[in-house]
């Protein structure tokens, strides 16, 4: 730890400048990070299955109440692509 003595006035000619450069430094690492987003992948069949809230199949009871049953999902998934 740093003890900094004197006026105001000092302190803040002290202090004042070495905020400024962190300013600056922010401002210029902020305009240099700019990259060109990824394009997204199209979703597949099955994620844009599970994305649907009207085929989520849920546990009923039990500890896992609640939580989607993958397993019935998987199996009606592939029942009704079936051609």
């Amino acid at each position: 730890m740093v003890k900094i003595e004197g006026t105001l006035d000092e302190l803040r000619e002290l202090l004042g400048s070495a905020e400024r450069s962190v300013r600056a430094v922010r401002d210029t690492v902020s305009k240099g990070k700019k990259v060109a987003s990824k394009t997204q992948r199209k979703l597949s069949s099955w994620q844009r299955y599970l994305k649907s809230s009207s085929n989520h199949i849920k546990f009923k009871s039990g500890p896992k109440k609640g939580r989607l049953d993958l397993a019935k999902m998987s199996k009606a998934f592939k029942r009704s692509n079936k051609k």
